[in-house]
């Protein structure tokens, strides 16, 4: 240290934000997922049970393009009323809640709403949605987790990783 008094304090200013986050559990994943579905069939198979969408079923009938579609867009609008408010606030959806797991940017950040709904989840629930080939990249997106950095295809396009929270 000097006397000079118009010198810059030689002092060290960076501060380590870096945390060290856990990634969360394959398992953990798996059973908020599950959970996630619980709360989606919760509100949904009543609504197909009232409106005839299981009858015909035990002989084979398939339901009509535009039940599905229907049925496909209620599931949607369910998830981001029981779970938009926690994806933004917190990344989080009821299941990712009961088990203390979050989803956030590749800097440990909140991710925006353009990460959340147009990159995670359209490309977890739209491709889904065509017949074989979505079931397909389905199982090939929910396989990804098992690499090494335990992110599925969503986790990679939006630019995502849950953690522990």
């Amino acid at each position: 240290m000097t006397n000079e008094i118009y010198t810059t304090p030689d002092s060290q200013l960076d501060v380590d934000t870096s945390e060290a986050v856990t990634l969360a559990s394959r398992w953990s994943r798996l059973f908020a997922s599950i959970l996630d579905g619980f709360v989606i069939m919760a509100i949904t198979l009543p609504v197909m049970y009232v409106t005839g969408g299981f009858e015909g079923l035990s002989e084979g009938i398939q339901p009509s393009i535009g039940y599905t579609l229907s049925m496909g867009i209620l599931g949607l609008a369910v998830f981001v009323l029981a779970n938009g408010k926690f994806l933004l606030n917190d990344g989080q959806t009821i299941g990712k809640k009961a088990l203390g797991i979050k989803i956030v940017d590749l800097d440990g950040a909140l991710p925006d709403v353009k990460q959340h709904l147009v990159k995670r989840y359209a490309v977890y629930f739209i491709p889904g949605q065509i017949p074989i080939i979505g079931q397909l990249f389905s199982m090939i997106n929910i396989l990804f987790v098992f690499g090494k950095e335990k992110r599925c295809v969503h986790d990679i396009v939006a630019g995502t990783k849950v953690v522990n929270s």
